[in-house]
């Protein structure tokens, strides 16, 4: 159920936004923008959001946790997951990550 969630976001914004792909990320489904990714769907059955390190999450209040899957380093910096249990959060965040990534890119 977890993924069909994921695989619906994925065909509501390749359909609504020309640019963005279907991708991989850590060999997991993602969406990407101009080649970067920008959103994935984990192995542990979580989307995982790009917000960048710059992002000012204290103003998101959604229980969101940064990305680490590493077992011995720190998490990826900028990137946060939101478990199935806030699966009615991922289209938002979803929207939130391509508007970031967005204005990253219109700056460079």
């Amino acid at each position: 159920m977890e993924f069909e969630i994921f695989l619906g976001i994925c065909q509501t914004f390749c359909a609504l936004h020309p640019q963005v792909v279907e991708g991989r990320m850590m060999r997991s489904p993602a969406l990407c923008f101009e080649g970067k990714v920008f959103v994935f769907y984990s192995r542990k059955g979580r989307m995982v959001f790009r917000l960048g390190k710059d992002y000012p999450i204290d103003r998101i209040k959604k229980p969101l946790q940064e990305f680490n899957p590493f077992r011995n380093k720190g998490p990826l910096t900028g990137w946060y997951e939101l478990p199935f249990t806030n699966k009615y959060h991922w289209e938002e965040m979803t929207q939130l990550a391509f508007d970031t990534i967005q204005n990253q890119k219109t700056k460079v």
